[in-house]
């Protein structure tokens, strides 16, 4: 195997397919470099349901009980189930994931104690740096006591601290449908939701990481047909759908309708700040609807815009001790939860906002969804910069507009903003629109894709 790990170690975490880009040996040496980066005597590895994670992940303990550290394996979990046990148990923690990419990959997302994220910029270069070398000269010696391997069940104890973050034991009655997608919600929605007033009407929670009946990717409109049809068939409540690793949740109303991330991320900011006297930061990245800013300041909030990408989100959280932070990607931030993200917390702040008063979720989450939305649209170009540059040249000179270059190039006028800006792992280009009514935002966006894809 070649000993350049550039196209498998991304920026927030390794991620490639098995075993044409890695294997059970290079976790191995993953393990090894992960304890020396972090300086740990003990560890925790969680994995999810994809045929190859239970290999690796073991392959990972040994690497790193060679190294003389103890190794707690939590076993089948979803990746907020991993932070749980890194926040709770203090430990630095690796999870065997490809979140929602299809069966043949798999991936590490990985953790310091206390679930504070492991990048390119916090301990994941110096990581792919000491597996290339050791790719190359072999593995590294071996301490010369072994650490141990043992196992533990958090399932349980995740569950129980979930629900004590969110009351839902006096809401209404509510009939709820949820998609799993054949990953780890399956495994962590019943024991979440047992006992709360709540009938589940269950989708897809066969474990099965070859996904048989649609992509782990609730973002995707193609994968929550499903779901949307189920929840008009069984006149629900609601629909929630969990990506492959469940560390991220998609709103459907009772009518079906897709609810915006974004207006998921104000309604449990204003619940977070209420929690907290009205006051606090919430954290918002520059690609959620300006409802999110708004929100906050009429809850009492203050609200910071970050770059897109949860290390980014997750050390603006540390520096300024937000209550919570929200993406448009549906990841939801908890200070209460060790700054981490988790889609079943946010899911339950959903559950405990709609059961505590009468009306539908749709008209729930009007009062959050106050303007007309592109969606991202993703555009394969040959030359990020030059089109780039091509569009702060169309806009830097016109009157009432403002630009920045926080995260690529951000264009705001009085009644629209669009954001581009640069994959960091394909040839493309994200626009992002946004506008006070559909007609503008369809006129912005398509003025914008024109000298996108000129």
């Amino acid at each position: 195997m070649a000993a350049d790990l550039s196209q498998l170690v991304k920026a927030y975490d390794v991620r490639g397919v098995v075993p044409d880009q890695w294997d059970e040996p290079l976790a191995e040496l993953f393990g090894a470099a992960f304890v020396q980066v972090t300086g740990a005597s003990a560890i925790a590895i969680g994995h999810d349901m994809r045929p190859s994670s239970p290999g690796l992940s073991r392959a990972f303990a040994r690497g790193a009980a060679a190294q003389g550290v103890d190794v707690t394996e939590i076993g089948l979990c979803s990746t907020d189930q991993l932070y749980y046990a890194s926040g709770a148990l203090n430990l630095p923690g690796a999870m065997f994931t490809a979140s929602h990419n299809p069966a043949q990959y798999n991936g590490i997302k990985m953790c310091r104690a206390g679930a504070a994220p492991v990048g390119q910029d916090t301990g994941l270069a110096q990581i792919r740096e000491l597996a290339e070398r050791w790719s190359d000269s072999g593995a590294p010696q071996p301490a010369a006591t072994q650490g141990t391997i043992t196992q533990r069940d958090t399932l349980e104890d995740y569950a129980a601290h979930l629900r004590s973050l969110v009351d839902l034991t006096s809401i209404r009655p509510l009939k709820v449908v949820v998609d799993a997608g054949n990953g780890m919600g399956g495994h962590t929605v019943p024991t979440v939701f047992e006992g709360l007033p709540l009938t589940l009407v269950p989708m897809y929670f066969e474990l099965d990481g070859t996904f048989p009946n649609h992509e782990a990717n609730p973002l995707d409109p193609a994968n929550i047909v499903d779901l949307q049809k189920r929840v008009r068939d069984e006149s629900a409540d609601l629909g929630i759908a969990f990506d492959g690793d469940a560390d991220r949740c998609f709103v459907v109303d009772e009518n079906g309708a897709p609810v915006s991330p974004s207006a998921i991320t104000a309604l449990v900011a204003s619940r977070e700040l209420a929690k907290h006297g009205g006051k606090g930061t919430v954290i918002h990245n520059l690609i959620t609807s300006w409802s999110v800013p708004e929100v906050v300041k009429e809850n009492g909030g203050t609200p910071v815009r970050t770059r897109v990408g949860h290390s980014f989100i997750k050390a603006e959280m540390a520096k300024t001790g937000a209550i919570f932070g929200g993406e448009h990607s549906a990841h939801y931030y908890f200070a209460d939860f060790w700054n981490a993200d988790t889609g079943m917390l946010a899911a339950l702040h959903v559950l405990a906002a709609l059961g505590g008063q009468d009306g539908p979720l749709s008209s729930l989450v009007a009062q959050y969804d106050r303007y007309a939305g592109s969606g991202e649209i993703n555009s394969t170009v040959a030359d990020q910069a030059g089109r780039l540059a091509a569009i702060k040249a169309a806009y830097e000179a016109r009157e009432g507009v403002e630009l920045d270059e926080l995260d690529g190039l951000t264009v705001t006028a009085v009644d629209w903003w669009f954001n581009v800006r640069p994959s960091n792992t394909e040839p493309l280009l994200r626009l992002n629109t946004e506008a006070r009514d559909e007609a503008t935002m369809a006129k912005v966006r398509d003025e914008a894709l024109a000298i996108i894809r000129g």
